[in-house]
């Protein structure tokens, strides 16, 4: 989504700042909590999934006694993956529900069509976008994001490119904050190792064909193509691709390059194909407790939605910092713990209970999350670290797994 997008969308929002600012003590003995996934759209292969992370993350929580005195309490509203819907949505969370946190925004335009939002509202939002645009727009430090930045993303997709011997990349990416911040962050983390790239394509959603767009990149003979896309279009690009016979790598975020992809198109078109996507702390405590319970719950492994980690782990420091800052605390109070509890020095603990316990004898936490380590930035973003899969025979067999610094 883009700046003008954003700014539009700011009428919205002014509706929503003469509100009085949302504190514990305006909801008794409860803190509400907003849930906004994608249940419908371009984000439903993860949407579900998340939500019922937030849903284990709050009866976790509020088995446990709740947290700073208050126990949790869960709305939910699909944002449908369009900006559109879920201002609607996260309006009636904020106006109806009078939520103090909405978390789990997946597609950048989402949150940054929120954001206006939330920040008038003066609550807390929690994402899994991509957009660079998110930290800088984050005036008042309520946004927290769980994910990559896309920036992170084109770090990982030039280490990539170099461990496998690629030298003349080219890039394509959709024309949101989102497919370009990936390129853009690839594009400056190749230029900085001394690499150019042969040719760029910035393409339009919605598009039935992408031919010329393709005939442009592949006429400069790049030996890769790093994408900056969603699942529907690099259906189409990778179909019109096999068709023309050219012979090309394919690097691609890893929610386009996933096993509907192989459905879409079928495995010997996907053959080869490097699928890049964050992976979950695997070896930790916290993991092994959140695999546990979603299996549990959906049938499926948490490898399988990599966004369900990050949306449990929402929960789970949003309550630690709640503790920590104690009864009757407000939103902003809330909100300045979240760092105390997430990153280093302190000792480590890897659920709700166990945070819990810690602070009660005032010590310092450090929530090692399912996720990531949860180590904010001063932009509340984290830099978890990044598997590299290749689609081998319609499977995402992963091969290795990538750390960046930033």
């Amino acid at each position: 989504m883009q700046r003008r997008n954003f700014v539009k969308l700011g009428g919205a929002a002014a509706a929503l700042q003469f509100l009085p600012s949302i504190g514990f003590s305006q909801q008794g003995e409860v803190f509400r909590i907003g849930s906004l996934t994608p249940i419908t759209g371009a984000g439903s292969p993860y949407g579900p999934g998340m939500q019922q992370a937030i849903r284990l993350a709050v009866d976790e929580v509020n088995a446990a006694g709740g947290a700073g005195g208050r126990k949790l309490e869960l709305f939910t509203e699909d944002d449908q993956t369009k900006p559109d819907a879920a201002v609607l949505a996260a309006k009636k969370l904020i106006e109806v529900n009078k939520v103090q946190a909405v978390l789990g925004t997946w597609a950048s335009g989402v949150t940054l069509a929120v954001m206006p939002l939330t920040d008038a509202a003066g609550i807390i939002q929690m994402n899994v976008s991509g957009a660079p645009a998110i930290s800088t727009l984050d005036t008042k430090d309520l946004v927290w994001r769980f994910q990559a930045t896309n920036d992170r993303f084109g770090a990982a997709f030039a280490e990539i490119c170099t461990k496998r011997g690629f030298k003349r990349p080219a890039t394509m990416a959709f024309n949101n904050a989102s497919g370009l911040g990936n390129v853009e962050g690839f594009t400056k983390a190749w230029e900085k190792r001394g690499g150019k790239v042969a040719a760029h394509v910035t393409y339009e959603p919605s598009r039935p064909s992408y031919r010329s767009e393709l005939q442009k990149i592949l006429a400069a003979k790049p030996d890769v193509i790093v994408m900056g896309s969603y699942l529907p279009d690099t259906t189409i690009i990778l179909r019109e691709w096999f068709q023309s016979g050219a012979e090309t790598k394919w690097i691609i975020p890893g929610w386009a390059a996933n096993p509907d992809l192989v459905k879409a198109l079928g495995a010997e078109v996907c053959e080869g194909i490097i699928s890049v996507d964050t992976v979950s702390n695997e070896k930790s405590a916290s993991y092994a407790q959140f695999d546990a319970a979603f299996t549990k719950a959906t049938g499926k492994a948490a490898s399988t939605n990599i966004y369900a980690a990050m949306a449990y782990d929402m929960v789970i420091s949003l309550a630690l910092a709640m503790e920590a800052a104690g009864p009757k605390a407000t939103v902003e109070q809330v909100n300045a713990k979240l760092r105390d509890v997430s990153n280093a020095p302190g000792t480590a603990v890897f659920t709700f209970a166990e945070g819990k316990a810690q602070l009660a004898k005032k010590a310092k936490v450090n929530y090692e999350g399912a996720s990531s380590k949860l180590d904010f930035d001063k932009a509340g973003d984290v830099t978890p670290d990044f598997g590299v899969f290749i689609i081998e025979k319609g499977q995402l067999v992963r091969r290795d797994v990538v750390s960046i610094t930033m």
